[in-house]
């Protein structure tokens, strides 16, 4: 099997079992937060790390606007008060063929933010969406 380095404009996204397109994802992260603290037994002052907590960023999605009700507003708007819809969501690498060759799976993605537009009189530019989710754990699927 050939190994070659993947392009990255290739992509799809699966959201509640539809291929949704976006234009860009960015904040595909996990970080491990530690805590320093000194190790009493040794003599000589030395500092020791341990992993305290797994954080994850903000996946942040944009895709141009379309006419009437966005379904990611309609799932913010569903989310607020005591109503927590959380979602997975899988998001795929593809090769030339559009068959995934990486995949990451998103866990319980809870949308935090919607950015409907940014607009200017004297831009024939697509008009985009932003959707920032939040989300508690990433898995590297293959």
């Amino acid at each position: 099997m050939t190994k070659y380095l993947l392009p990255k404009f290739h992509f799809q996204i699966k959201f509640d079992n539809d291929t949704i397109g976006f234009t860009e994802i960015t904040g595909l992260d996990l970080q491990v937060e530690s805590n320093e603290n000194r190790e009493d037994s040794r003599p000589e002052y030395v500092k020791n790390k341990q992993p305290v907590i797994l954080k994850s960023g903000k996946l942040t999605l944009k895709r141009g606007t379309m006419p009437g009700a966005s379904d990611f507003c309609i799932w913010l708007i569903g989310t607020s008060g005591s109503e927590v819809n959380r979602k997975d969501i899988i998001i795929s690498l593809l090769n030339e063929n559009h068959t995934p060759v990486m995949s990451w799976k998103i866990r319980r993605a809870l949308p935090v933010k919607i950015v409907a537009i940014d607009s200017k009189s004297n831009s024939n530019e697509i008009a985009i969406e932003t959707l920032e989710l939040a989300y508690k754990g990433l898995n590297i699927l293959h």
